[in-house]
């Protein structure tokens, strides 16, 4: 466990497990790097080292006024690497935290990078524009916005449901997970919140994905209703130079259960390519 300052002073709170070739991961919104804890302590006992953290806006780091950007993101996520002095890192990110990390690798490069894994990522582009018909309308956007500003907590409560799939029939996600969702949701500032749904939505990663030049594995879910397949894996895929793309049938875009272990298998065996 850790803190490092950014430039711009802003505190980042971060895990690191194990040792060996770093493991770096990247959350998704709106939630901090406990998301990610199964996956940290399974590669860390497999011999990695795990390092995640909060980005800045919520959980144990600072919660500043500005930055709540995906270029701030990337910013304070190279930060961290050279902080730690890491090399040969292999960058995991979900949702948010997939364009958080491949903002990273467009904007700061590859040399510290061995390998990428985006799992239900938002690039390229999640707004549905004249160039990009497949993505979502901005009155989606900004149902969520009115969500988030008018009772976050309820909304949460809401979302948790179409994010594990939990309100298709013959699901299986238990409430303790909707809870430890709301949880980690309501430890986020309201600005940061707010602010980051214009950065997943609204940001145009497609220039970051096309300077990507190392291995990476792109995974989602076919019934994903967060971040819809069409508008985001299924391209990303053409745009990354050396791009492997799995499909999970009928998984949402939080994995559990049968998914999530499926997810776990794949990540040991990238990791060990």
């Amino acid at each position: 466990m850790g803190m490092y300052t950014t430039k711009d002073g802003v505190g980042i709170f971060f895990k690191d497990w194990g040792s060996g070739q770093p493991v770096v991961f990247s959350h998704g919104w709106p939630l901090t790097s406990d998301a990610w804890d199964p996956q940290s302590n399974l590669v860390a006992s497999a011999g990695y080292r795990a390092i995640a953290h909060d980005r800045r806006g919520g959980g144990r780091s600072s919660q500043p006024w500005e930055g709540n950007d995906l270029t701030t993101y990337a910013d304070d996520l190279a930060g961290l690497i050279e902080h730690l002095d890491l090399h040969d890192v292999v960058l995991v990110g979900h949702s948010t935290g997939g364009g958080e990390v491949t903002r990273y690798m467009g904007h700061h490069g590859t040399a510290r990078v061995a390998k990428a894994v985006l799992l239900s990522a938002i690039p390229p582009l999640m707004l549905r524009t004249e160039a990009n018909p497949e993505g979502l309308p901005k009155s989606a956007f900004d149902e969520i916005r009115a969500g988030v500003a008018g009772d976050r907590s309820q909304f949460y409560k809401d979302l948790s449901a179409a994010f594990y799939g939990a309100n298709r029939p013959g699901s299986t996600v238990s409430q303790g997970k909707r809870d430890e969702f709301w949880l980690q949701s309501m430890s986020v500032g309201i600005k940061s919140a707010l602010d980051c749904i214009a950065a997943f939505s609204e940001t145009d990663l497609t220039e970051d994905l096309e300077a990507v030049d190392v291995p990476t594995l792109i995974l989602h879910g076919d019934d994903d209703q967060i971040v819809p397949i069409a508008a985001a894996a299924l391209k990303s895929v053409e745009l990354v130079k050396d791009a492997t793309l799995k499909v999970y049938p009928g998984a949402p875009h939080g994995l559990t259960g049968a998914h999530e272990q499926e997810f776990n298998a794949d990540l040991l065996a990238f990791l060990a390519r």
